[in-house]
């Protein structure tokens, strides 16, 4: 029996259905990630597991005991909120101990538990500091100390790195990533970043106006979408989707339908130099970051694509380029955007 079980979950906003009969079955120690565009409804079905928001439909079962319309405070999970919310008059001390202190454990137990979370997240000599006195990156572990000392069955992230820069959410990232490795708790994690999502998950769920379009582990939606919404979410930067007219050596594409390719599948060769057989296109922006290379390209007929190149590259803006595709790792896509079979 899965460990956390959604089933046909709903949740209505007035006359808006926002959450629209959502399955979801999740086992014990698994890193789930839930992505998907602004609005799709991510940490509303986050805050529902969480018992923020009240369930209008559906059940919700942990570790076999109905938890439906169970008070946030009895269902046994811990949330880490983006905005940290710590309390700032209080010690990191204070705020990691605060709800043990409410549950009325032995202060010796207290101790030992937050000792033993401040060790795990590098805060041991913090803890007499005030949140105001640590960085960004300092007030999260806060955060995520609070959550470890309860010792929950469910961890859940609601976006715990969007308030920090760029350096420290590839820190954080990494520590999350570790804590998890050493604690095997189940976490359900929320973020419109899809490179967290496939550095972080075991499996993730795509989602778009409150349904699940796919779930899988990172590169089972990275190399199989499910249609061109999922295919196109996940991966950066994104899968090029044109239409099939565009690109005549792809076989099998459905009447009406579209051709998609990683930029890793798209080459390209100064035109003086080009073998017979690319589509003849101009540059339109070459993007040199170092250990790769993103080029912009525009093929003759229309259709824009972006390749991803391993090595420097010599071209430049206005080059006459012959575009390459491997035909062989195409995704093909009908008329209304659903993965299609070659042939």
């Amino acid at each position: 029996m899965a460990y956390l079980q959604l089933q046909g979950i709903e949740k209505f906003f007035g006359e808006h259905r926002a959450i629209k009969g959502v399955d979801l079955t999740i086992e014990k120690g698994e890193f789930i990630v839930f992505v998907g565009p602004s609005g799709c409804g991510k940490s509303t079905l986050l805050r529902l597991i969480a018992g923020l928001e009240q369930i209008d439909g559906g059940r919700l079962v942990l570790d076999g005991r109905d938890i439906t319309h169970a008070p946030s405070s009895k269902r046994d999970l811990a949330m880490v909120f983006q905005s940290y919310a710590l309390y700032p008059h209080m010690s990191v001390f204070e705020n990691m101990s605060f709800a043990l202190k409410l549950a009325k454990e032995d202060p010796a137990l207290i101790r030992e538990k937050v000792e033993r979370a401040a060790k795990i997240l590098n805060l041991t000599q913090y803890l007499e500091r005030t949140p105001k006195a640590l960085s960004g990156g300092q007030r999260q572990r806060v955060a995520i100390g609070r959550a470890i000392v309860r010792a929950p069955k469910v961890f859940l992230f609601d976006e715990p790195l969007s308030n920090l820069d760029a350096a420290l959410r590839g820190q954080t990232r990494v520590e999350i990533a570790k804590l998890h490795r050493d604690l095997g708790a189940t976490t359900i994690y929320v973020t419109h970043d899809q490179v967290e999502a496939m550095t972080l998950a075991d499996r993730i769920v795509v989602l778009r106006d409150g349904l699940i379009e796919q779930v899988g582990t990172p590169l089972e939606l990275y190399d199989r979408p499910a249609n061109q919404f999922v295919a196109q979410f996940i991966g950066s930067p994104q899968m090029n989707v044109v239409e099939g007219r565009h690109l005549p050596q792809v076989a099998g594409v459905p009447a009406g339908g579209f051709v998609g390719l990683r930029p890793e599948d798209v080459t390209l060769q100064a035109a003086a130099q080009a073998p017979a057989g690319g589509l003849p296109g101009t540059v339109d922006l070459v993007e040199s970051l170092g250990a790769e290379t993103l080029i912009y390209v525009t093929v003759d007929s229309g259709a824009q694509l972006v390749s991803r190149q391993p090595v420097r590259s010599g071209l430049h803006n206005g080059d006459r380029v012959g575009v390459f595709v491997e035909a062989a790792n195409a995704h093909r896509f009908d008329a209304q955007g659903r993965a299609a079979r070659a042939g």
